[in-house]
């Protein structure tokens, strides 16, 4: 049997195998209010020693400039046997496991693995899946046939959609487990299930809050824990680039030559850009583009940055040249993005009560 969150009345019953029709469509709905660079001081709260500061400066600022956004969209609960197919999304999922026991079967042959509480396996590019309970669960008169299973279900996305160099170096799939993760994390996981478990005022807000920490953190155990690092996350953890990375960062505006960076990394200007493009997969100039761009579009969400001054800031001799950059890279001049931006400004202003009909 399935005990599914009703609401603040508490929990209803529902039959074994029964999905839940449109009540079990999760909302896509995100706090968009919040600030676009609530990553940077989280990051700095829970970084760790073996990413250096130079690191931690570009992976904020990235995560800054994407705009982290997580939710917890569900919170079932069963009773013994289950099965819940998830299929793929346009967006990340994850599923923190509160209490008991689950199989979560892997896409892409991967096979299946067990998660027990205080486990967290994350699909950062939003692959099908499965969850079911375990073989023991089987037998009726078995005892596990009554235990009870408690999992958090949540999404997480960027404002600046699927291409972003976070998303890019991820797998997969991603497991966190309890007993090999950090007291932070458990601490963490133990709040939210605490948090979950109450019907306090502003619940969930306080659990959202929590998510995005949940990612920053689970992407700093795989950081840590993975053999097989990638892009991004293998440049982070490669002092050389992390230090150019801090600095195309930091200074996005600056005239940066092949041989300024390849000074930061005290390399050869040869070895460097050979080295940056091997574990980047581009070059330094198409980065510093591609990172100015994504700034570009954070601050044309701004009404008071002209084009003008933007293209200035980010190192541009005229406007039209940086006209062409952003179209390049986006696909679409900076206008379009400028008029999507006042449109979800003006969407996100409640309507005023006394024009109500």
């Amino acid at each position: 049997m399935r005990l599914r969150h009703g609401g603040g009345s508490g929990f209803a019953a529902l039959p074994a195998g029964r999905r839940c029709g449109a009540d079990k469509r999760r909302r896509r709905h995100f706090l968009y209010g919040a600030a676009a660079r609530r990553a940077a001081p989280l990051l700095s709260k829970i970084a760790q020693p073996m990413l250096d500061r130079s690191a931690e400066t570009a992976f904020a600022a990235v995560l800054g400039a994407h705009a982290l956004r997580a939710r917890i969209s569900d919170n079932p609960q069963y009773c013994g046997r289950f099965i819940e197919p998830e299929p793929a999304t346009p967006i990340g999922t994850f599923h923190l496991i509160d209490e008991g026991v689950c199989v979560v079967d892997l896409p892409q042959g991967g096979g299946a693995i067990e998660l027990q509480a205080g486990d967290l396996v994350m699909f950062p590019h939003g692959a099908a899946h499965t969850l079911r309970s375990p073989p023991d669960c089987e037998a009726d008169d078995s005892p596990a046939a009554q235990r009870r299973t408690a999992i958090l279900c949540g999404e997480f996305e960027f404002a600046s959609g699927r291409r972003n160099p976070v998303l890019d170096a991820l797998p997969a799939w991603i497991v966190v487990r309890h007993d090999d993760s950090q007291p932070q994390f458990r601490h963490l996981a133990r709040l939210m299930a605490h948090e979950a478990r109450h019907a306090s005022f502003g619940r969930q807000l306080v659990l959202d809050k929590l998510a995005d920490a949940l990612f920053v953190m689970a992407l700093r155990q795989h950081i840590a824990a993975s053999p097989e690092r990638r892009g991004l996350i293998a440049a982070l953890v490669d002092p050389r680039l992390a230090r150019v990375l801090e600095a195309l960062h930091l200074e996005p505006g600056r005239a940066w030559t092949v041989a300024a960076l390849a000074a930061l990394a005290h390399q050869s200007r040869t070895a460097f850009a050979q080295h940056f493009h091997a574990v980047l997969g581009v070059s330094p100039y198409q980065y510093l583009t591609e990172w100015r761009m994504t700034e570009a579009r954070r601050l044309l969400g701004d009404p008071r940055h002209s084009a003008a001054t933007i293209a200035e800031q980010l190192g541009y001799q005229t406007e039209a040249a940086f006209r062409r950059a952003f179209k390049k890279v986006h696909g679409h001049g900076p206008g379009q993005t400028r008029r999507a931006a006042r449109h979800a400004r003006i969407n996100a202003v409640p309507p005023d009560p006394a024009n109500a009909p």
